[in-house]
């Protein structure tokens, strides 16, 4: 744990408790209600899933440096829907300024955009001024902070006489962020931390969203947000995912510490698999079951020969990412199945992106005869209902939301939705409880 928390005495007994915000709800900066119908958004969002996948899993990252002038806490807050995307709402400095970030279980490093700024997305948050935070800090190069980026040098800082350590992080998909590694007073709820670790971004670009100032990383590296509140949490979170289609004014939560932990009979759980990159949830997929017909979870090896896929830590779950991502020839066998046992006519997406469609007059028509669809997880099956699978993104047509890829796959937000999923660090578990999100 990087910090040495003075929590307040409410912090101690209530925890965090923060909504998480969609970003086409009324209680994002971006919302309009003029903008593209539901439809748009929905393929705005898978669209970003695969700049995502880039994103995470083809990264280069590059980070340099320059000069520049244990008690368990239970902590709830809310997290606000946002096209497939869930964000963040928090406040950053003395007096505090708020702060709308993606809520990124596939991140670690905390940033947002700071005044001044060179190069910045367009947001509609305010953006951070540093020089107005009587708590602002600037972390020093040889601090440990500054050792736990991936790569460190300190040399350019040197020559100029300074010692301010500056990240750079460049993706796959050409976006990237640049500034200053620095510490300051995060607000969550009614709840202070001193000395959180964040990236003050000047340089910032790509496929950034406005509705957003930045992103909370909530992976499992040295300087996410979970790992600087460490054992002050004991290692908890848990987040509860509204449906897309849900009413605007409903939100999603995410809680951590003891507010964080998920229990009750129908709480199933799978072991956390520690592997590299650290950032990653790793989980071990074994399976999926299109009604009684078991699919038994696989890769193709360069031979394109069946190759089982059953070793541990085979898959990653991560919030920010909306569709649920399957190796090639795994997803085709899936679809196979969709396919026959779903009763209505086939089509294709005019869009070109998901890869099984039905076309129906009502949702009822084309999705009542859906199968259950079951992830067979280690030790937890998972029992999907179609809102976790299959998308209205025309009046009439419905698409299954699994897609192939050649990358790591991921189980993605989506899949997620109205479950209370549980994480629990310290055990080395992901816990999924099947629940009504809208009325946490």
């Amino acid at each position: 744990m990087l910090n040495d928390f003075s929590l307040p005495t409410e912090a101690l007994t209530r925890g965090f408790i923060i909504d998480l915000i969609q970003r086409d709800s009324p209680f994002s900066p971006a919302y309009n209600p003029l903008a593209a119908d539901n439809f748009d958004r929905l393929r705005s969002a898978f669209g970003r899933s695969f700049s995502r996948v880039d994103r995470l899993y083809k990264p280069t990252t590059l980070l340099s440096f320059s000069s520049s002038s244990s008690s368990s806490i239970p902590i709830q807050s809310k997290i606000i829907p946002s096209e497939g995307e869930y964000l963040m709402n928090v406040s950053l400095g003395t007096p505090p300024v708020p702060v709308l970030g993606i809520a990124d279980t596939g991140s670690d490093l905390m940033w947002t955009q700071c005044k001044p700024c060179t190069q910045c997305f367009k947001q509609n948050p305010p953006m951070f001024n540093p020089n107005k935070s009587s708590t602002y800090r600037n972390i020093a190069c040889e601090s440990k902070p500054c050792s736990e980026l991936l790569e460190s040098s300190c040399d350019a800082a040197a020559e100029r006489g300074g010692d301010t350590c500056e990240y750079r992080y460049s993706y796959g998909d050409h976006s990237f962020t640049k500034g200053n590694l620095a510490s300051d007073t995060l607000t969550i709820g009614s709840t202070s931390l001193p000395k959180i670790i964040f990236g003050c971004g000047r340089e910032n670009g790509g496929t950034f969203d406005e509705s957003g100032s930045g992103l909370i990383g909530l992976g499992g590296g040295p300087l996410s947000l979970v790992s600087q509140l460490g054992k002050s949490i004991g290692g908890k979170f848990s987040y509860c995912l509204v449906p897309l289609t849900s009413e605007p004014y409903v939100t999603s939560k995410i809680s951590f510490g003891r507010a964080g932990i998920v229990s009750g009979p129908s709480v199933v759980s799978t072991p956390l698999v520690a592997k590299e990159p650290n950032t990653f949830y790793y989980l071990t997929l074994e399976a999926i079951s299109v009604g009684k017909k078991r699919l038994v979870y696989y890769h193709e090896n360069h031979n394109q020969s069946k190759a089982l896929a059953g070793n541990e830590g085979n898959i990653i779950i991560d919030s920010g990412t909306t569709l649920t991502f399957l190796p090639v020839g795994f997803h085709d066998d899936l679809v196979s199945a969709l396919a026959e046992a779903v009763d209505a006519e086939r089509v294709s997406d005019p869009k070109g992106v998901l890869s099984l469609c039905f076309r129906a007059e009502k949702e009822s028509e084309s999705l009542a005869s859906a199968p259950i669809i079951t992830a067979h997880f280690s030790g937890a099956d998972v029992v999907l209902q179609p809102m976790n699978t299959f998308a209205k993104v025309e009046d009439d047509l419905f698409c299954f939301t699994m897609i192939p890829s050649n990358d790591v796959a991921i189980f993605g937000n989506l899949a997620q939705m109205n479950f209370l999923v549980g994480y629990d660090l310290e055990s080395g578990i992901v816990s999924f409880k099947p629940t009504d999100c809208t009325n946490m």
